[in-house]
């Protein structure tokens, strides 16, 4: 079966197909233009240039050729979470709508967010525990929380949130730092690469109430490092550390509240060098592989095909 996954969040136009076959993903990317000093854009600015990007990436999908693919899966919302909307995803659903009209092929409707659990199952080879419950933590610019997944005989898996940040999102964190230290947005990449030529070790502890967290004071401390001089090696190295140990803190919660689940994790700031290296050590965490950590329609591709 062929199954063509659509994605259009607040940071990526993303088109995909998957092969279940071989298992193979065909990904295409492309990163949304932000202004220079910006950290990021109307929803507007995000609809047009979706629907300028959704057809290239479309074609390069299909680049091997016209193919009939068996479904279209496409993300309509954030989270699947009462409420939940942005209209960034209503580019990607007119399109899926669109080519089910003139084709016949069924759309199946999901979450951006579960789109991101499932290419973290996908890239970590462990789509089995699609059918156990687990914990999902999904760390971005968007969005910083866990929550419980369960089977679902219609929508694959359900989500609940059982914890989250209380104010900043932990990939806002990364972008305004990014930003404090003349970072291009977004700024996960460079961040990343300048927090590893600093040996710094920080004892930080962060801010944690009934498993929730608050990030915050994470923006004022590197504007106070970088006000008394700080390198930007250190003050990058201060915030991934922060985020790592608040992380840390919230899945040591979890890990109470819901012994013996695993636990996966996606997003964007899960694609971090040190993040993965000090949670794959301690807690033998599942991850996306870092180009299945950021935004994309390979684990929109995959939903579509169960």
């Amino acid at each position: 079966m062929l199954c063509m996954g659509i994605d259009t969040s607040n940071y990526t136009t993303s088109a995909a197909l998957y092969d279940t076959e071989n298992g193979k993903i065909i990904n295409a990317r492309k990163l949304l233009s932000v202004r220079e000093g910006e950290l990021g854009l109307r929803q507007s600015d995000a609809v047009f240039q979706h629907t300028v990007n959704l057809p290239l990436m479309i074609k390069e999908v299909f680049r091997d050729g016209a193919v009939k693919t068996d479904v279209i899966g496409v993300s309509i919302r954030p989270r699947d979470e009462e409420g939940s909307y942005m209209p960034c995803f209503l580019a990607g659903k007119a399109v899926a709508d669109s080519i089910s009209s003139v084709t016949g092929v069924p759309v199946k409707y999901f979450s951006h967010q579960a789109g991101h659990i499932a290419a973290a199952l996908y890239s970590a080879d462990a789509l089995h525990l699609k059918d156990r419950d687990f914990i999902a933590f999904h760390v971005s610019g968007g969005t910083t929380e866990a929550v419980l997944v369960t089977p679902d005989k219609d929508n694959v898996f359900n989500t609940k949130i059982v914890c989250s940040s209380l104010d900043l999102k932990a990939g806002q964190a990364v972008d305004r730092t990014g930003k404090l230290l003349g970072l291009s947005f977004p700024a996960g990449k460079a961040l990343d690469e300048l927090s590893l030529l600093s040996d710094r070790q920080y004892k930080i502890k962060p801010c944690i109430k009934d498993g929730n967290c608050s990030l915050s004071g994470l923006q004022n401390k590197c504007e106070k490092m970088k006000k008394d001089g700080e390198s930007p090696e250190d003050i990058a190295k201060y915030c991934i550390d922060y985020i790592s140990q608040v992380l840390r803190e919230m899945t040591l919660t979890l890990k109470e509240n819901y012994p013996g689940l695993p636990f996966v994790y996606s997003g964007g700031v899960m694609s971090n060098t040190l993040i993965r290296k000090r949670f794959k050590e301690e807690f033998g965490a599942v991850f996306a592989e870092p180009a299945f950590s950021s935004d994309n329609a390979a684990g929109i591709a995959v939903l579509a095909s169960f």
